[in-house]
C-alpha cells in the first residue's frame, strides 16, 4: 500500500482504509469519527495494474483532496469530465471490499488485455444526498462495478483507467464520521406559536475542515445550505426569511468572528430586498445554525448587502426566536409517587431539597396517576389515571376539584389505553388511545376542549406505543410496535386549513434508529436530538443519543445503566438526563458524570414538554 499512498497523520498514525487485494476484508483508516486522522491523495503511479487502480481511487474518495484533481486521476478522460462526486453519498457499515476481476464465458484473452471489470461490495446504513441530508437505511446489500480499460495517457503509452464510475463517494462509516460532521441549520415553523416565529433545526451533515468541491470552510458550507433552504423532508412545515436567490457574495470561502466576537456575513444583492424586519430574522436563522460550529461564541451577527450592513443581531436578543424558550423554572421536573400523586423536583440537580407535591388536585391526589405530562410554561399538566383509562388536565396554580376527563379510552386491557401524555411548544396536548378495536392518535388544541383526532397515514398496520412533541411542535416521535417489534419513528405534522380549526396530520414517517430491533423509551433532549433506550438484535439494552434525521449523535452511546423503563431529558442540553429503573429507582446523568439515584420511589418522570 505504501508504494500507492502516503497517509499525512495528525494525532493517530493509521494509513489506508481500501483492501489491496482480492478477497480481503475492510480496514478502517481512521478510529471511528476522528477528524484529526487526515488522508492524502497520491496519484496513481506508472504502470499500476487494473486492481491498484481500484484501491487507489477509493482511498483517495477518503481524503481532502482539493477539487478531487488527484482522485480524478485513476479515471478515463471522459469519465473524469463527466463524473459527479457532489452527488449522493452512500455510507458503508465498513470500507468496500474489491473483488474481481469479473469474468465472462465470452471474455477472451485480448478482451481482457483491455478492459477489466471490478465489483464493489459492502453493506450499505445511509445516503446523504445532495441537499446534504442523511437518510439512515435499514443494513442492505451494497454492490456496483467499476470497468476500466486500457487508455492512452501519452505517444505510445497506455495505462488502466477507471471508465465507468457511479457519481458520488462510497465511505465506510469510519472515513464517513472523520470526514463530516452534522450540523442544524435553522428555519421557521409556518404559522407562529404562540404569536411568535419560532425557529425549527433541520440537521444536515457537511464536510470536516473545507469541502474539496467549493473549498468553503465548514461555517461557510453550513451557511451556504441554510441559504439553499430547508430539506425537502421539512420543506412542508417550515420557511425562510431570506427572499429568493440569496447567495453568499461571490468568491467567499471563509467565515469566521472578529476578535469581538462579531460575525459578518457577506450577501449578494437578493438579501437587499428583505424588510428590516425579515432582515432580523434572517440574522437570527445564522446566529442559531452557527452558535455551536466556531470555538469562540458569536456575540452578534451582522448581514452585509451589495452596498454594506444590511442588519445585525445580538446573541442576547436570540432567544425571542427560540421554542424552547421555557419559563424560569424550566429546570424542575415533574414525577408521581408511590401514591399515583404528581410531585416536583425542583431545581436541576435533583438533589435540593424534599420533592414537594404540585399545587392542584394532581398534587393532592383524589385519583391515583399512572403517568404525567406537563406544559412547557409550567402553569397545567396532564395526566392519565394509573389505569391507563382516564386522561385528565388541571392546573398547577390553583387549588379545586379535578375536572371531568378530557379523554377515556374503552380497551379492556390497561397497557391497550392511554400513552403518557406529551405538550408541544404551541401548548397543544397530545395523547395515543392504544385500543386495539380503535387505535387513534388524539390532539387536544391548548390542552382543553374535544380531542382531535390525527391522521397518521404512514403507520401501516403499526401501533402507537408512545410519543414524545418536539418544542418548535412540527416533529412527533413515535415507537410504533408492529410483528413484535418496537421502533423510533420520527413524523412532519403538518396543519392544513384554517387556524381555527386545522387538519392536522402525521406525515412522511421515517425510522430514525433503524439499527435498534427494540425500542422501549424516548425523550427529546435539545432541538434536534433524541435519547433513546433500546436493543440491537440480540444485544443488552443500551441508552444513546440519536439525531433526529435518524443518524447517531457524536456523543454516542451513554454510561451503562441498569433496566431502564423511561427517560426524560430537557430541551437545554446541559441539564440532567433523568431516567426511571427498575432496581434503582429514579437515576440522574449530569454532563461529564455518572449516573446517580435522586429518588429511591417514584416513576414517570418528566420534564415539562
Amino acid at each position: 500500500m505504501s508504494a500507492l499512498l502516503g497517509c499525512g497523520v495528525v494525532v493517530l498514525a493509521g494509513c489506508g482504509s481500501m483492501p489491496v487485494t482480492g478477497d480481503v476484508k475492510a480496514v478502517d483508516a481512521s478510529q471511528p469519527g476522528d477528524s484529526q486522522v487526515q488522508v492524502y491523495a497520491v496519484a496513481p503511479r506508472e504502470g499500476a495494474p487494473p486492481s491498484e487502480i481500484v484501491d487507489g481511487f477509493l482511498e483517495s474518495m477518503t481524503s481532502d483532496d482539493p477539487a478531487f484533481a488527484t482522485t480524478r486521476k485513476y479515471l478515463s478522460a471522459d469519465a473524469r469530465r463527466t463524473w459527479q462526486p457532489g452527488g449522493t453519498t452512500t455510507v458503508l457499515a465498513q470500507a468496500p471490499n474489491r473483488s474481481g476481476p469479473l469474468l465472462h464465458d465470452e471474455d477472451n484473452r485480448a478482451t481482457r488485455d483491455r478492459e477489466t471489470t471490478y465489483t464493489l461490495t459492502g453493506e450499505k446504513v445511509a445516503t446523504v444526498d445532495a441537499q446534504s441530508s442523511y437518510q439512515p437505511l435499514a443494513p442492505t446489500d451494497y454492490a456496483q462495478t467499476l470497468h476500466l480499460v486500457l487508455e492512452q495517457v501519452a505517444e505510445g503509452k497506455k495505462e488502466w483507467r477507471i471508465d465507468v464510475v457511479p457519481d458520488g463517494l462510497v465511505l465506510g462509516q469510519s472515513d464517513f464520521k472523520r470526514l463530516y460532521r452534522s450540523v442544524n441549520k435553522y428555519y421557521y415553523a409556518t404559522g407562529a406559536t404562540n404569536g411568535r416565529s419560532t425557529l425549527v433545526a433541520d440537521p444536515v451533515y457537511v464536510r470536516n475542515r473545507t469541502d474539496p468541491v467549493t473549498r468553503m470552510d465548514t461555517a461557510t458550507q453550513t451557511v451556504r445550505t441554510l441559504l439553499a433552504g430547508p430539506t425537502n423532508w421539512l420543506r412542508p412545515v417550515v420557511d425562510s426569511r431570506f427572499p429568493t436567490g440569496t447567495a453568499l457574495r461571490k468568491g467567499v470561502t471563509a467565515l469566521a468572528p472578529d476578535d469581538q466576537n462579531v460575525l459578518k456575513v457577506p450577501l449578494n444583492q437578493k438579501a437587499a430586498t428583505a424588510g428590516r424586519s425579515a432582515c432580523r430574522m434572517m440574522a437570527a436563522q445564522v446566529l442559531f445554525t452557527l452558535r455551536d460550529l466556531t470555538s469562540a461564541r458569536v456575540e452578534r451577527v451582522e448581514l452585509e448587502g451589495g452596498e454594506g450592513r444590511l442588519c445585525a443581531l445580538d446573541a442576547d436578543d436570540a432567544p425571542e426566536f427560540s421554542a424552547d424558550r421555557g419559563s424560569e423554572g424550566d429546570d424542575s421536573q415533574y414525577f408521581i409517587n408511590d401514591k399515583g400523586q404528581v410531585e416536583r423536583v425542583f431545581g436541576a440537580t435533583g438533589d435540593t431539597g424534599t420533592p414537594e407535591p404540585v399545587t392542584g388536585p394532581l398534587g393532592a391526589g383524589t385519583v391515583p396517576m399512572g403517568s404525567v405530562g406537563v406544559a412547557r410554561d409550567e402553569k397545567r399538566a396532564a395526566a392519565v389515571s394509573a389505569s391507563g383509562q382516564y386522561l385528565y388536565v388541571s392546573s398547577l396554580e390553583t387549588e379545586g376539584e379535578l375536572a371531568e376527563p378530557l379523554v377515556t379510552s374503552g380497551a379492556k386491557k390497561a397497557e391497550d389505553r392511554l400513552s403518557p401524555p406529551s405538550w408541544d411548544g404551541r401548548g397543544d396536548l397530545w395523547v395515543a388511545d392504544r385500543d386495539p378495536a380503535g387505535p387513534r392518535l388524539l390532539r387536544l388544541a391548548g390542552g382543553t376542549g374535544e380531542p382531535q383526532e390525527v391522521r397518521v397515514p404512514g403507520l401501516d398496520g403499526a401501533r402507537i406505543e408512545e410519543l414524545r412533541m418536539s418544542a418548535d411542535g412540527v416533529r412527533i416521535a413515535l415507537l410504533l410496535t408492529k410483528d413484535g417489534r418496537t421502533t423510533l419513528n420520527i413524523g412532519r405534522v403538518e396543519r392544513r386549513g384554517s387556524s381555527v380549526a386545522p387538519e392536522i396530520s402525521v406525515e412522511d414517517l421515517r425510522q430514525a434508529a433503524p439499527q435498534l430491533a427494540d425500542v422501549s423509551a424516548i425523550s427529546w433532549s435539545g432541538r434536534s436530538r433524541l435519547v433513546v433506550v433500546g436493543k440491537e438484535e440480540g444485544g443488552v439494552q443500551q441508552v444513546r443519543y440519536v439525531q433526529a434525521d435518524g443518524s447517531t449523535s457524536a456523543s454516542g452511546a451513554l454510561p451503562g445503566v441498569n433496566q431502564v423503563q423511561s427517560v426524560a431529558a430537557a430541551d437545554d442540553e446541559q441539564l440532567p438526563l433523568m431516567a426511571e429503573t427498575v432496581d434503582d429507582g429514579i437515576v440522574k446523568l449530569s454532563p461529564g458524570d455518572n449516573w446517580q439515584t435522586v429518588l429511591k420511589k417514584g416513576k414517570a418522570l418528566v420534564y415539562p414538554g
